[in-house]
């Protein structure tokens, strides 16, 4: 039996090390940012609802730009489309981050950033399968999940102390910052990587009738992709964070932990799954984590505090990590010439429910209370994690009993 790969040896592949380092510094830079744009909105307003609804601008813009947008990533270099998204999302940044701008200029400016973040990710996890043969993949992107998760609560942690101490305009100035070191560290550590298909002049109506086509076509992506969009639910209460501490009595770090309890979860999670679950169990494993997931969020709101929130939420962190498992599973499934524009409505569809889960948290929170608005989410994620596992189960059985 071939031993399983270490993170050493996934680490040792230049390529997948530069694409690693490149997104985890930019990663922390758009969490200080995030902390920066929800302290900055809620002094001005204070208002959880508005707040939420300016936090859930970092995910809603992708609905309407990944599926445009996305194909770019199966028809040029992909190097090329990462780096040329990363220059431009630098300079919309630094922009954002001049004093005094309006909170009008400031949300759309953000969503124009947010909404190429799509094309970059598109690029980069169709290069990775091509980097990354086998379990390396899985360990892969185990490591990018897990780092994904440390950078995010330094990023949160820090942000709410770098705010307090220096305000809102340094942090989104370091995250335009990272932008430029992300597009120089791929320009030079990544080859080009042409798609398969590059030489066949797309329009836009083909690509997406094409990665519809593929995604409709295998109910094991459809089911995959229902149990992935649950995370919409889990992810909330970052939306009402700083509300759920102003309702405490609590400042700006704490503002910034409870932020950074769900990626510690995350953190914990994504080893657990990739370093000690046997691979046999990852597939069955999915439906019961998904189901979970939601539990902590309705315990928080029987037991309403910070502190018990901030362990509540990092379990959910730990138990919604199988989205990490998803991952990989959906990318194998789909053709190389097509992962582009398939990666990229599939991730359309999670921010657009990520960026749901924000607003629906904030307006039940402004008509209720944010503890309340976290237990809401959590049972109804909860409930329909026992559909989409269902769903899931009934797949893949099929698949394993087809001869």
């Amino acid at each position: 039996m071939a031993s399983r790969p270490t993170i050493r040896e996934v680490v040792g592949v230049a390529e997948f090390r530069a694409l690693w380092i490149a997104h985890a510094q930019s990663r922390l830079g758009d969490q200080l940012a995030r902390v920066a744009i929800a302290v900055l909105v809620f002094d001005r307003t204070e208002s959880a609802a508005v707040t939420a609804l300016t936090y859930a601008l970092s995910f809603l813009p992708p609905l309407v730009s990944a599926p445009l947008l996305t194909g770019l990533a199966d028809r040029f270099p992909r190097r090329t489309v990462m780096v040329s998204t990363d220059l431009s999302r630098a300079g919309l940044v630094t922009a954002m981050a001049i004093p005094g701008l309006p909170v009008a200029v400031l949300a759309a400016l953000l969503i124009v950033v947010v909404g190429l973040q799509p094309l970059y990710s598109a690029a980069r996890n169709a290069i990775l399968p091509t980097v990354l043969d086998g379990d390396r993949y899985v360990v892969g992107v185990g490591l990018a999940s897990a780092t994904d998760s440390i950078v995010q609560v330094a990023g949160f942690a820090a942000g709410g102390v770098l705010v307090g101490l220096t305000g809102s305009h340094v942090a989104l100035g370091l995250n335009a910052l990272t932008f430029l070191v992300s597009s120089a560290v791929v320009r030079f550590g990544a080859r080009l990587h042409r798609p398969p298909d590059a030489a066949d002049p797309r329009t836009v109506g083909r690509s997406l009738s094409g990665g519809f086509r593929v995604i409709w076509g295998d109910r094991r992506l459809r089911s995959l992709l229902g149990l992935l969009y649950l995370y919409g639910f889990y992810i909330a209460p970052e939306g009402i964070a700083a509300a759920y501490a102003a309702d405490a009595g609590r400042g700006e770090a704490a503002v910034g932990l409870l932020m950074a309890a769900d990626p510690v979860g995350a953190l914990v999670g994504s080893l657990l799954l990739t370093r000690w679950m046997p691979a046999r169990w990852r597939t069955r494993s999915l439906a019961p984590l998904a189901v979970a997931s939601g539990i902590p969020l309705m315990v928080s709101a029987a037991v309403p505090s910070v502190s018990t929130a901030i362990g509540l939420w990092t379990l959910v962190g730990v138990l919604s990590s199988y989205t990490m498992l998803v991952t990989p599973m959906f990318v194998r499934l789909v053709p190389d010439g097509r992962r582009g524009q398939v990666i990229g409505l599939a991730s359309a569809g999670l921010q657009a429910v990520q960026g749901l889960g924000v607003a629906a948290a904030g307006a039940v929170a402004g008509l209720t209370s944010p503890s309340t608005a976290v237990g809401v989410m959590g049972a109804a994620g909860a409930l329909l994690a026992v559909f989409a596992g269902r769903s899931w189960i009934a797949a893949a059985n099929r698949v394993a009993a087809a001869p």
